[in-house]
């Protein structure tokens, strides 16, 4: 008697358990019934070719825009009063601006044809304005400086730098960051708020300094006629040379060390195959002509 109850009992719940499982599947295949599959599916494939035809319009107005823009500067470079440097500045900056504000656009478009209220957005964007103000500090920073940079017209693009620790070469200008070509190669992507002290060695000419270190029992005259006599050789084959050659004299460099000084001119970036050129010939000449000649260092300053 006793199984025969607990056969009963076990059979009970397996029916109702039954029944639940029953009615739950029952509710789940008419839930999904009732949606409207064809609907969904259709609606789907309109917004991928919605987002399809608008990436590629957009696409299609930045290769245009960057055609146009291109061709503007291609113009403008035969344009006398401007310097390469600053057109190359400004046209890296406009290509700049053209792209946000593609990126701007497009991403409000898309934003609008998946139904999402834009201006809703903007609106309620009040509501987290001071933390978007905090972590917008470094932004508007750097485009204020970026701002200021080209208005004061620092630095441009190909002019030889130093920013902090880093010396190179201005690669771009941008709103955010300034790219700097290190001597090594290196692509650096400085910040414009942390541009505080910039040295541009493009402005002025360099001044090249040779000493050249000799024995106190040499005939200096002798030495000095010599230099001069290669000075003159050599300044007709670099037409980089903005000043001539000058001796300057002998230096007393401290602890009896005498140099005679030479000062060359140049244009920025030429000083140091002049400096090699003249400061070999200098060696050169003055020890055939049986003179000791120390180790002569170099002094390449911008001025």
């Amino acid at each position: 008697m006793q199984y025969f109850f607990l056969d009963a009992k076990n059979s009970s719940l397996t029916t109702d358990v039954s029944h639940q499982v029953s009615r739950q599947t029952n509710f789940l295949t008419s839930y999904f019934s009732s949606i409207n599959w064809n609907q969904i599916i259709s609606k789907m494939v309109t917004l991928l070719l919605s987002i399809i035809l608008l990436s590629l319009f957009f696409i299609l107005i930045n290769w245009i825009g960057k055609r146009i823009i291109y061709r503007s500067f291609k113009t403008t470079r035969k344009n006398e009063h401007l310097t390469v440097n600053r057109i190359n500045t400004i046209y890296t900056l406009s290509l700049n601006i053209f792209h946000y504000s593609v990126l701007f656009f497009y991403f409000y478009a898309i934003l609008s044809v998946l139904g999402i209220p834009v201006g809703t957005l903007i609106a309620g964007a009040g509501i987290m304005s001071v933390a978007l103000g905090l972590g917008a500090q470094g932004f508007v920073t750097d485009v204020v400086t970026g701002f200021f940079i080209l208005l004061e017209q620092q630095f441009d693009v190909g002019d030889e730098v130093k920013i902090g620790q880093i010396e190179g070469t201005i690669h771009a200008i941008g709103l955010r960051t300034t790219q700097v070509i290190g001597y090594d190669g290196t692509l650096h992507f400085v910040p414009n708020r942390n541009i505080t002290i910039v040295s541009n060695l493009s402005r002025n000419d360099m001044r090249a300094l040779i000493d050249i270190y000799f024995d106190p029992t040499e005939d200096i005259q002798a030495m000095s006629l010599i230099i001069k006599q290669v000075n003159d050789k050599l300044t007709s084959h670099f037409p980089d040379i903005t000043k001539k050659p000058t001796l300057l004299g002998t230096v007393d460099n401290g602890k009896g060390n005498l140099s005679l000084r030479v000062v060359i001119y140049t244009k920025n970036g030429a000083q140091y195959e002049i400096q090699r050129t003249f400061l070999a010939a200098y060696l050169e000449e003055l020890r055939k002509a049986g003179f000791k000649i120390n180790n002569s260092p170099l002094n390449l300053t911008n001025v």
